[in-house]
């Protein structure tokens, strides 16, 4: 048995459906989860639902339902979406579960016996959406004492309450955050819980009378314990406490609390003073991310500005969507969700970078060598210095996950994907094997082995691409059962083995308005002078590999009037290009035509066609007409 790894992400309010805010902290849990088990670690990956409080009572009363009838469907849900979004929990707990409701109740005994609780009157401001208590400085504080989270205006509260003594912990929690500087990270939540202590902690509520759905209190039947005491204590309900003390002590303190910011004063402050109470180790870390929003706003089921990650899924992709959600915002930061930046990513990263990389890198090998994985020859420096980069890249993604910066190990993975394209463009492996030069199975089985450690350090992030991506390679073991380690090693593909087949893993999304729509699909192209355009550098330029190609046949699309299907020599291959030419050129008017193509755009289904480029044109008015070359020039030629 390994080492052992707890993590947990908060408890989910089980008042409506979730959305792709929650959903960011849950594939952040799930990633690390992932990585963790891959390194060797035994895992305890905790999720669940929040299923009591005031807010649920009224939105049972007016569904007709029994609270317990109403949270039954909305924990069925959520359990679906964490299915569709393939969540590796572990364990998953309700507050409606009996074992969670007496571990409780033994709490709050316990902490009313060391006299850390006592009985007093309360008067305060209220949110429901919240469940939170506000003071009057706090209330007035918001325009029109309406709660700025949730839209709806602030409750005044009156009744007698049972009050834990946070007061009493607080310059032991003080001196704990202080002497223990990653307890509570980033940097930035630390300085503002720090700075919050400093202030003065008063003592909390943790009873209401005022309704009836919760945990009653034990000794006084008429309260029921208020939500975060509830709530937070799933985190050691869920691992046996206090009963079975042997499962307890195997995965308690907690590695890892993973948290959205608005809850952090909770986790970071009553919950680790409700343990020292207890006589109970703190947990190692409490990380707070910061707010996936949506316009400038965060995302409230309460406000209706929700995005569904389920809807994301059916019309993108699971791995698009885990990818775009972990890699979009560097993670502890607030980011801004938009469905353009979702296709921007697909679009760039994984259907450009990643999907083309795969399918040029196979295609060449099935063409050129028969369909075998090459035996590497002679290498020279390029060959050297790109063996490294790959070689390298495990400890460079190891070092970005063990800091909790998911994205950047992203970046880092990206980067490799990207260097893997320049390298082909800085060998081209085609000339070579043209030449017979034997660099050239040098350089694709180089490109191979690069495949394989992409795939392998993508598994925390993706569920489907990786094994896409061996499937192609023609690996005959799965992707998810080998060693994490395998990344950090050279030599794993077997020259001589069949390659796979090459396939279009991230198609590229068309938009309604592609940039560039001149001769790859049926968008009507904009003529000169009409739009902003705006300066590139020659770098950018340069990413765009322009090639010669001899268009050898050309037929209709069936089905689409402005489509013509063309099969172009580019010299080494001979590549399906789809082009809205159809109402400009006759199909036999470009056979023997020398055109311009962009042979690294991402592949993309086009009316139910697969298309492998672009065809340049030029259009006028209602004139269009195809760029071609002067003279007699070899298909492949690059244009610069």
């Amino acid at each position: 048995m390994g080492q052992k790894y707890y993590i947990t992400t908060p408890i989910y309010y089980a008042s409506g459906d979730l959305h792709i805010g929650h959903s960011y902290t849950t594939l952040a849990a799930d990633a690390l989860a992932r990585y963790k088990r891959m390194k060797g670690y035994d895992v305890y990956f905790l999720t669940g639902t929040d299923e009591h409080g005031l807010k649920v009572q009224r939105k049972a009363e007016k569904a007709g339902k029994t609270p317990k009838e109403f949270v039954d469907g909305i924990v069925a849900r959520i359990k679906e979406l964490w299915r569709t979004l393939d969540i590796s929990y572990d364990g998953f707990i309700r507050t409606t579960d009996d074992h969670h409701r007496k571990t409780v109740q033994h709490i709050f005994q316990t902490l009313y016996e060391k006299q850390d609780i006592y009985k007093a009157a309360y008067e305060s401001w209220y949110c429901v959406g919240c469940e939170s208590f506000y003071t009057e400085t706090q209330a007035r504080s918001f325009p029109g004492m309406i709660c700025p989270d949730h839209g709806i205006p602030l409750e005044r509260v009156k009744e007698e309450s049972y009050f834990f003594r946070l007061s009493k912990y607080q310059d032991k929690l003080l001196a704990h955050i202080e002497a223990n500087p990653e307890f509570i990270q980033p940097q930035s939540r630390r300085n503002e819980v720090i700075q919050f202590i400093k202030g003065g902690l008063e003592d909390l509520c943790i009873s209401r009378t005022s309704f009836t759905w919760g945990i009653p209190v034990p000794f006084d039947p008429e309260s029921v314990v208020y939500v975060w005491i509830d709530a937070l204590s799933n985190y050691i309900s869920a691992i046996g406490y206090p009963d079975d003390l042997e499962r307890f002590n195997r995965w308690w303190p907690c590695d890892l609390h993973l948290i959205g910011k608005e809850i952090l004063r909770f986790h970071a402050i009553v919950w680790p003073i409700i343990l020292m109470a207890l006589d109970l180790p703190l947990p190692k870390q409490v990380f707070a991310h910061g707010w996936l929003n949506l316009g400038g706003k965060k995302m409230s089921k309460t406000m209706g500005n929700v995005v569904d990650p389920a809807v994301l899924v059916s019309k993108y992709g699971l791995d698009a969507v885990r990818y775009f959600v972990l890699r979009e915002v560097p993670f502890g930061a607030d980011g801004d969700y938009t469905e353009e930046s979702l296709v921007a990513r697909i679009n760039a990263d994984l259907a450009n970078d990643l999907g083309n990389l795969l399918y040029r890198t196979v295609s060449m090998i099935k063409r050129l060598s028969h369909g075998k994985i090459p035996s590497p020859g002679p290498e020279n420096e390029i060959d050297k210095r790109f063996k490294q980069a790959c070689l390298g890249a495990l400890g460079r993604v190891e070092e970005q996950m063990d800091a909790l910066h998911i994205d950047g190990a992203l970046e880092e993975i990206m980067a490799l994907v990207a260097r893997a394209n320049k390298y082909i463009d800085e060998t081209a492996p085609w000339a070579l094997h043209k030449n017979g030069d034997p660099r050239y199975g040098t350089v694709a089985y180089y490109l191979c082995e690069c495949l394989r450690i992409v795939a392998e350090l993508l598994r925390p992030f993706m569920v489907l691409a990786p094994e896409k991506i061996g499937e192609s390679l023609g690996m005959t073991e799965t992707i998810g059962g080998r060693p994490w380690d395998d990344a950090g090693r050279w030599g794993v593909m077997i020259p001589g083995q069949d390659i796979g087949e090459p396939r279009v893993i991230f198609p590229r999304v068309e938009t309604e308005a592609p940039q560039a729509p001149a001769a790859g699909g049926e968008k009507e192209s904009q003529p000169a002078g009409q739009g902003s355009t705006r300066e590139i550098t020659i770098e950018q330029f340069r990413e765009m590999d322009l090639r010669v190609g001899k268009v050898i046949a050309a037929e209709r699309v069936e089905g689409a009037t402005k489509l013509l299907k063309l099969q172009v020599d580019l010299g080494t291959e001979v590549r399906q290009v789809v082009a809205g030419i159809a109402q400009h050129y006759a199909p036999e008017e470009l056979v023997g035509k020398r055109v311009i193509v962009v042979v690294n755009l991402a592949p993309a289904q086009i009316k139910g066609v697969l298309s492998r480029g672009m065809v340049l044109a030029a259009s006028s008015g209602d004139t269009l007409r195809v760029v071609t070359v002067d003279g007699e020039i070899a298909p492949g030629s690059k244009v610069k």
